[in-house]
């Protein structure tokens, strides 16, 4: 096995993976919050850390990857609301857009998908214990964590005490103004409610994901990745209580990944500059959209913008035009051999996949440049398993059947216009091909007709 490094937001250095287990990996991703359709920056996490287990599974480890959905939370009883519909009813029908959705990005599915609901007595234990160690107490119904009873709190967002503004509503009930609420009465406007020592109610957000982790992972598990705006108070609460409740850490090491910025900004749900995930897999394929988050280091902004996807576009028909001319067999070019060696050293490296993607520009040009020249290259298994490991298996497949004569003829016409430099005709045929579903390609061979 390669020597693995990650950044620790925990600590804010990069460390070698430190696992609990030999051999094993445990990582917990927080997922959406479904109380409408996930858009891309939703979607940045989940195809983060598929990849990363993807890679991790490449270089011998077992993994158990979860990932949980936010079934029970304030946001869904307001879009219910908005909507009048109950809210159970809708939290289940977004957690299946959820799931419908990522699915179509064709990486397969978490280990687990936890559901809030489904961990309720776990979520009831784990405040019982809190309160039990003198880290919790109840308030007119509600249960609160004391943040100052915890003096390691604020250890991995490192923010200054006076800037721990928990973003509750209502602090009424609280003995200091930074604790945070782990169950909620039940209000008069809320349609669901669960039992619970201190009266019907729900849980707060932050217990939610420590519960659902222990339940899969236990403590003091390997990985807790998620998104990088939910350091504080989400990520920071998740540490707080389970350390508090279960004299453990949740989790060993933090990976947090950037945002993805639209229109200059962040992309967020809140400023209604929003993409959802659906639609932009009914206007690009799936291997775009993964391309276009590759592109970028997992820890750092990445601008979704039409240069950015075209950019993307045009990279993953540039990976299938090199797989298409390679040798299928079992010999491996050396120079791809070396190139490889690269692909994975940049992964382990923190999962850098802009420079994993950059050894293999590199050979690619070299390699189309020998291939011009009649030369055969060899490699088609091995680079396709490199890049199955970034989730891009798609360049392998056939795109579309062979073109009906209708649209040889087309190609036909829209090649002679060209010659006769008419160029508004050559542009007019294009335009019919395309509405008939076909793109043309120049290759070495002459134009050629692919399926979009």
């Amino acid at each position: 096995m390669r020597e693995i490094k990650i950044h620790n937001t925990l600590t804010g250095r990069l460390e070698p993976l430190s696992v609990r287990d030999p051999g094993k990996v445990g990582i917990y991703v927080c997922g959406p919050t479904v109380y409408s359709r996930i858009h891309i920056g939703n979607a940045r996490p989940y195809v983060v850390f598929m990849l990363f287990k993807r890679f991790l599974a490449h270089e011998g480890y077992d993994v158990t990857f979860a990932s949980n959905v936010t079934d029970i939370n304030d946001k869904i009883y307001v879009a219910a609301r908005e909507a009048g519909v109950p809210s159970d009813q809708l939290a289940s029908e977004m957690t299946q857009a959820y799931f419908d959705d990522t699915s179509r990005l064709g990486l397969g599915r978490p280990d687990a998908e936890p559901l809030a609901t489904d961990t309720v007595p776990q979520i009831v234990d784990l405040i019982e214990a809190l309160i039990e160690r003198g880290h919790a107490y109840e308030s007119g119904g509600d249960v609160y964590f004391s943040v100052p009873s915890y003096d390691r709190y604020g250890e991995l967002s490192n923010r200054d005490p006076e800037q721990m503004d928990q973003g509750e509503e209502d602090n009424s009930l609280k003995r200091d103004a930074r604790d945070f609420a782990l169950w909620k009465t039940r209000k008069p406007d809320e349609d669901t409610a669960w039992p619970s020592p201190w009266g019907d109610g729900r849980p707060g957000w932050h217990i939610e994901c420590s519960a659902m982790s222990e339940v899969i992972l236990g403590v003091d598990f390997d990985v807790h990745g998620g998104g990088i705006d939910l350091v504080f108070p989400h990520h920071e609460n998740e540490c707080a209580q389970t350390f508090a409740g279960r004299g453990k850490p949740l989790a060993r090491a933090w990976m947090h990944n950037g945002m993805v910025r639209f229109t200059g900004e962040k992309m967020s749900k809140s400023l209604g500059n929003v993409w959802q995930l659906h639609e932009a897999l009914d206007t690009f394929p799936a291997s775009t959209l993964i391309m276009f988050f590759v592109s970028g280091h997992y820890r750092a902004p990445i601008e979704c913008t039409e240069a950015t996807l075209a950019q993307a576009t045009a990279n993953v028909e540039r990976l299938r035009e090199i797989v298409a001319r390679l040798t299928d067999d079992d010999s491996v070019d050396p120079a791809l051999e070396v190139a490889l060696g690269r692909f994975y050293d940049a992964l382990a490296d923190d999962f850098n996949t802009p420079a994993a993607i950059a050894a293999i520009w590199e050979w690619v040009r070299e390699a189309n440049r020998r291939l011009d020249t009649g030369e055969q290259v060899g490699g088609a298994r091995a680079l396709r398993e490199a890049l199955t490991v970034l989730g891009l298996e798609s360049v392998y497949e056939p795109v579309g059947g062979e073109a009906d004569e209708a649209a040889l003829a087309l190609l036909e016409q829209r090649e002679a216009a060209r010659k006769a430099k008419d160029f508004a005709s050559a542009d007019r045929l294009r335009d019919e091909l395309l509405a008939l579903g076909w793109e043309i390609r120049d290759t070495a061979e002459g134009p050629k007709l692919r399926a979009v």
